[in-house]
């Protein structure tokens, strides 16, 4: 129940020195941050009558009106709710977290790889619901 709670949890390895030492440049922050921007007034406008300012907000009853799934991200996520055991918690924080890549990727439906990128990001679901099935 404790992590039904937290949207994201992730082991992060720790971090090889060839790659600590690569000498390419990475993404800029400023590239990043208007991204993060795009993605905010995406959801600025689609929660702008309501008291919501992010999708974290979004309560369980308008998650359906909000987080418009494609056939493929809808059949990817009975899937992982079925594979995984996710309870209802863990079943809204995934649309929530999908929702929130789709928009970044301004994408206004929830797509298959969106609902795959937050299900990774569900990885100590998988870690303990997995060994006791």
């Amino acid at each position: 129940p404790l992590l039904d709670r937290f949207d994201l949890h992730i082991e992060v390895p720790a971090v090889e020195f060839d790659e600590l030492a690569k000498t390419e440049k990475s993404e800029a922050s400023s590239d990043i941050r208007s991204r993060v921007d795009a993605a905010r007034a995406i959801q600025h406008k689609r929660l702008g009558k309501t008291n919501l300012h992010s999708n974290a907000e979004i309560p369980s009853q308008m998650l359906r009106e909000v987080c418009e799934l494609t056939d493929s991200g809808a059949k990817l996520l009975k899937n992982a709710f079925e594979r995984f055991g996710f309870s209802a918690r863990a079943y809204d924080r995934v649309l929530r977290v999908s929702r929130t890549i789709a928009d970044l990727d301004g994408s206004e439906r929830i797509e298959s790889y969106h609902v795959a990128e937050a299900v990774q990001y569900r990885s100590l679901d998988r870690k303990y619901w997995l060994k006791e099935l």
